[in-house]
């Protein structure tokens, strides 16, 4: 009896036992908690193609730098909440973190060329001028124009080759500036070469169409930071989306401190005065500018954060256009820009050009009401004299130049301004 009531225990126990990993293997989650041996799942960023612009690749910037976006080495602000949902595809500009090594993060701008409702009109005007249908290959479209095939055939970028053009960058081109471009051109292998032969047509096509949309990150990348000109850094570009170091635009100190605002108006009167007068002989001018076309590093220091209203004027070599050779216009001319829009004449632009605009649009919003009297009268003086524009170069340079002396000494030397403290404290210069 004994031996009998042992053996209906023991088919009970197993029964039980048997209930017990049905259970477990039903509850996925209860199994996880009993299996200490499984994997944890990190949470994984997706990307859609869409939202970088790889999926018009080959009428795209670059993909230079795809794999910090997909290695999670290169993360929007709004990554870091829990959600970790990718930012809305239409804003123009979004602030990033870049990485190199994964422990030290720096904060980054990632930037579109222009904003993704003119890009979609862009396409969609490619489709239906050349193709005329409403969907279409982008690469498949624009490899077929007359323009692209002679680059295809062409060994040398030259002025021909992108004249008609909507980049004031490419207005007046000379040969000196367009070897510059061919031979710094970023996205591809550097071959230091003025040739073309190391430029695939994939190349070719990417180069053609963002000097077609927007010529800011190929000035990032012909006159780079390193080499001491007035522009972020450029880190790379994947698909339409460029990235490129950070900084601040100027209009967030329109409301700073009388020092800080004397400071960031002498290094906006010194970065034009450089781009007037520099040693490789380029004469840079704006054709336009507002509160974000320049902006401050966490040190300071004053660049240009948009370079895509600058125009060069070679005074080595001068153009190798003249304005009505301009007036060619075909798709390219007109992507992000009206087609009927005129050309400014290279010989129509001066030394005050660019100082008068600023004088106009953004000197007086940095410095207004900023000083006590009678300081604060002869600033006002001397920006009116220079916006009015009404003098000539030498005039508005005079003018420029009496309104630099008055502010030098208005400005402090301390920790605020890094990128020249301590230095100010032991030169005269500053």
């Amino acid at each position: 009896m004994g031996r009998w009531i042992c053996y209906i225990c023991s088919r009970v126990a197993d029964s039980l036992m048997m209930l017990l990993v049905l259970a477990l293997s039903c509850n996925p989650s209860t199994a996880a908690i009993a299996s200490p041996s499984a994997p944890h799942v990190k949470p994984s960023y997706s990307f859609g193609r869409t939202f970088l612009g790889l999926d018009k690749c080959n009428a795209c910037i670059g993909t230079s730098i795809c794999k910090k976006f997909f290695k999670e080495e290169i993360r929007f602000d709004t990554w870091l909440s829990s959600h970790l949902k990718l930012p809305p595809s239409y804003l123009l500009s979004y602030s990033g973190n870049y990485t190199d090594d994964a422990k030290s993060w720096r904060m980054v701008d990632i930037t579109r060329l222009t904003s993704k409702y003119q890009h979609d009109r862009a396409d969609k005007r490619i489709c239906t001028s050349l193709l005329k249908t409403k969907t279409c290959s982008l690469e498949h479209a624009l490899r077929r124009t007359q323009r692209f095939q002679k680059w295809l055939r062409a060994k040398r970028l030259t002025p021909d080759l992108v004249q008609g053009l909507s980049s004031p960058m490419l207005r007046c081109p000379s040969q000196r500036l367009l070897d510059r471009i061919v031979r710094r051109y970023a996205e591809v292998p550097d071959a230091g070469s003025i040739y073309m032969d190391h430029l695939t047509d994939r190349d070719k096509l990417r180069l053609l169409y963002t000097l077609s949309v927007n010529s800011h990150p190929i000035l990032l990348q012909i006159f780079p930071d390193v080499e001491g000109w007035p522009f972020p850094r450029y880190l790379g570009s994947c698909g339409r989306l460029v990235v490129s170091a950070s900084t601040r635009p100027l209009r967030d100190f329109f409301g700073a401190a009388p020092e800080v605002a004397a400071d960031l108006a002498l290094q906006l009167l010194a970065v034009l005065r450089s781009m007037g007068t520099n040693d490789l002989n380029y004469f840079f001018y704006f054709t336009h500018v507002d509160a974000g076309t320049f902006g401050v590093f966490s040190n300071g220091h004053l660049f240009i954060r948009d370079a895509s209203t600058l125009g060069i004027i070679d005074k080595e070599e001068g153009s190798h256009l003249i304005d009505d050779q301009q007036e060619y216009k075909d798709i390219f001319s007109c992507l992000t820009v009206d087609c009927q829009s005129a050309f400014v004449s290279c010989n129509s632009i001066g030394e005050k050009h660019s100082l008068v605009m600023v004088c106009q649009e953004l000197l007086p919003k940095l410095l207004k009401g900023k000083f006590l009297q009678p300081v604060q009268e002869k600033i006002d003086s001397f920006l009116q004299h220079c916006a009015d524009g009404l003098a000539d170069d030498q005039g508005v340079s005079g003018a420029v130049a009496k309104l630099a002396e008055l502010l030098k000494p208005l400005r402090s030397c301390d920790s605020r301004f890094a990128y020249r403290y301590p230095d100010c404290k032991y030169s005269d210069k500053y």
